[in-house]
């Protein structure tokens, strides 16, 4: 090695030892008859000193022309710090050079490699690899490194075998949009990119392995926003011979252990919500339950009284915002320019104050007595100061702008603490949803999932298709959807009977499942299994909003990596070569 301590280790028992350190130079300070220099290395700062009458005017000199990011090696004696700086470890010391070598000169970096740094994110992508130098991108890379190894120790402990899987497979009509890879060796056909490994773990339970995870890489290619990436990582697992209380007691218990190992928290048990409640309560398949604020439906509370709005309504709800009565009209009005953003949905806000005296004020007094209005704060089981907000349309668009004003006005009201952690399961989801412009249903989580056993028989009636439960379940954590998972389909007739119910003909499916549909008919054991997104998981245990600052190199909004510049053009000899020259030159 070309050290003997790395800048983050040495303390006043090593005083008096002669070291070697390398790394890089954090920043300089002259004040004239002693110079210093801060030295950074991916474990911490270590102050080098160079003082006048003591150190050689030549060994200054070499100091002074050091610029910031310089790669050097330093050999001195470890010393007692005169000045001593409590806010870094090795703050009680600093070595006295002797010898300074400059491993690597350096340009200087277009952005300060500093906690709090002057670069946008654009440039700190342009430059990511200067990014990962600064303490808080290196911390959430470290923080990744824990969660990994962690699952690792906890599934090893649980008799899981880490099994890795194809990158290189079949591309399928269901779910998001795949990448696709040309093949050379075969003109005019293609690989995909694995979405997830979902057939592969299904057919290692085929194969014997009763329990299996990978922690994988996966590729969608679909519209990306803070949480998604093209390239992402998923905790991948399958058991055998379980049922859906032995996978939510199992991964309950996964995420129990990393809470502990890695956050040093205990969450205790998950509870559990059904889909529908979630919706009722919530709008939303993944609430966020740090704070409650759920909804109140008032149809019968609300309508015959002359309000147009509310009587033509399908739906009418709303939520309580305890303390908030003191809202200002500037604020309300806000929030009523909230609702009514085209990613919202709503087209108006109702509200209604409950003064001190228990009387309620309300912007549309005129169509409701105070009598009425009473009736308001009853149902909101509302207290003098508190705030009722209430949306009107149709149901489902309702509800799902109501869900945002909620989150909203959690954010407001500082009730989404990044430090506080509310998991629970949402269960009972929907096994398939039919959608009116595509004529036909589609797989609510993907076609493998089994129905549960009590509505198997709904599905031979279509007027009770749309009534079926999926055997399936997920993992929400602060309103984030971190895993989802089934109990698989494991039964050939039942599987053809899903692909028929999904708009597949026999060809269809056998075409493009054939190879798992054969598979069933060699003694397929019942399975289920949960993929979680790791990189989700990483940024809720960082407290950060976006998972790009918990991957090494991550694409922007627009899927680029700005970096290396990709994706980009390949020459048209390369084209020509995987047969797909032509297509590229008619479409130009």
């Amino acid at each position: 090695m070309l050290r003997t301590h790395t800048c983050g280790e040495l303390r006043p028992d090593h005083i008096g030892q002669t070291v070697t350190l390398t790394g890089w130079v954090q920043r300089t300070r002259d004040a004239g008859g002693i110079f210093w220099i801060v030295l950074r290395d991916r474990y911490g700062l270590t102050q080098l000193a160079l003082e006048e009458g003591v150190e050689s005017e030549e060994l200054r000199a070499k100091g002074r022309e050091l610029g910031r990011e310089f790669v050097i090696s330093v050999t001195g004696k470890v010393a007692e710090r005169y000045s001593k700086n409590d806010k870094i470890p090795t703050g009680a010391i600093e070595i006295r050079v002797e010898q300074l070598e400059v491993l690597n000169a350096a340009k200087l970096p277009p952005f300060l490699i500093e906690d709090e740094t002057d670069g946008g994110d654009d440039l700190r992508m342009k430059y990511r690899y200067l990014d990962l130098r600064r303490n808080p991108v290196r911390r959430n890379l470290e923080l990744r490194h824990r969660v990994a190894q962690a699952t690792r120790r906890f599934l090893d402990g649980q008799q899981f075998i880490e099994v890795e899987t194809p990158v290189l497979i079949k591309s399928t009509p269901e779910g998001a949009r795949d990448f696709v890879v040309p093949s050379r060796m075969n003109p005019g056909e293609f690989y995909a990119l694995p979405q997830s490994p979902q057939t592969f773990k299904q057919l290692l339970m085929v194969s014997g392995f009763d329990r299996y995870f990978q922690i994988v890489k996966c590729f969608r290619d679909e519209d990306l926003r803070a949480d998604r990436q093209p390239e992402f990582t998923q905790i991948d697992c399958e058991m055998s011979f379980v049922t859906q209380e032995d996978i939510l007691n199992t991964f309950e218990g996964l995420v129990q252990y990393l809470f502990k190992e890695v956050k040093g928290l205990e969450i205790g048990t998950l509870p559990r919500m059904t889909y529908a409640d979630a919706m009722r309560f919530y709008g939303n398949d993944k609430p966020d339950t740090r704070f409650e604020m759920k909804f109140v439906e008032l149809n019968d509370v609300v309508k015959g009284q002359g309000f147009p709005v509310f009587d033509a309504a399908g739906l009418v709800v709303g939520i309580n915002a305890h303390n908030s009565a003191m809202y200002t009209r500037k604020q309300l009005d806000e929030l009523t320019e909230f609702v009514k953003r085209p990613q919202v949905g709503a087209t108006g806000l109702v509200y209604a104050r409950v003064e001190p005296d228990g009387n309620v004020k309300s912007s549309v007094d005129k169509f409701y007595s105070q009598d009425e209005l009473q009736k308001w704060k009853a149902a909101f089981n509302a207290n003098p100061g508190d705030l009722l907000l209430i949306l009107a349309g149709e149901p489902n668009k309702t509800r799902k702008a109501l869900s945002e004003l909620r989150l909203e006005m959690g954010q407001r009201m500082g009730l989404r603490d990044k430090d506080v952690f509310s998991p629970l399961w949402v269960v009972d989801f929907p096994l398939l949803e039919y959608l009116e412009e595509e004529g036909r249903y589609f797989a609510m989580h993907h076609p493998f999932t089994s129905p549960k056993p009590e509505d198997v028989a709904l599905l031979d009636n279509p007027d009770t298709i749309g009534e079926v439960r999926a055997n399936a379940y997920d993992m929400v954590i602060n309103g984030v959807e971190v895993g989802g998972g089934s109990i698989r389909i494991h039964d050939r007739a039942v599987q053809a009977r899903m692909f028929s119910l999904l708009g597949f003909s026999d060809e269809e499916a056998k075409a493009q499942f054939g190879f798992l549909l054969d598979a069933f008919e060699y003694g397929a054991p019942p399975h289920g299994g949960i993929a979680f997104g790791f990189d989700r998981l990483c940024s809720l245990f960082g407290g950060a909003d976006s998972i790009r600052d918990f991957i090494a190199f991550p694409k922007n909004n627009s899927g680029r990596d700005v970096m290396i510049d990709s994706p980009s053009p390949i020459s048209g000899a390369q084209l020509k070569e995987l047969s797909i020259a032509t297509a590229v030159e008619k479409k130009a």
